[in-house]
C-alpha cells in the first residue's frame, strides 16, 4: 500500500476564468487518471470543499510511492499542471504528505524524540 501522498490544493477560482478552470480540472483529472492506469499513482481523489471563511477551496490527494510521487512532481506536465492551475484559481500549492505504516513509523519517531527531550 502507497504510504504516500501529494495534497494539491487550490483556493477561489479567478473572477472571470470559471469555465477555464473547469477546462483546467478536467484535463488535470485527465492526466492523473492516466497515471493510475499507468502504476505510476495508485490512486487520485478530488475534493471540494464548501464555503468555510478559510482560503482553502479543493484538493487533489494523489496517492502512490515516495519515489513514484517524486518523479511525477519533478515532470513538465506536472509542472505545467500546477502552472495552468495558477492562472484560473488562487493559492495553488502542493504538499508531500504521509500516511498508513509510513506515519506510524513516524509518530514512533515522534514519540522517542518527545521522551529523549522530555
Amino acid at each position: 500500500m502507497a504510504d504516500h501522498a501529494l495534497f494539491f490544493g487550490w483556493g477561489e477560482v479567478i473572477p472571470g476564468r470559471e469555465q477555464t478552470a473547469v477546462r483546467v480540472f478536467g484535463e488535470t483529472m485527465e492526466h492523473f487518471s492516466q497515471l493510475q492506469q499507468e502504476g505510476q499513482i495508485t490512486g487520485i481523489e478530488p475534493f471540494f470543499l464548501e464555503p468555510h471563511g478559510g482560503e482553502l477551496g479543493g484538493f487533489f490527494l494523489i496517492r502512490g510511492e515516495q519515489d513514484a510521487l517524486a518523479h511525477v512532481r519533478a515532470s513538465e506536465a506536472f509542472d505545467r499542471i500546477v502552472l495552468r492551475a495558477g492562472m484560473v484559481v488562487q493559492r495553488v500549492g502542493v504538499v508531500s504528505a504521509t500516511t498508513g505504516a509510513e506515519l506510524q513509523r513516524l509518530m514512533g519517531e515522534f514519540q522517542q524524540a518527545a521522551e529523549d527531550l522530555g
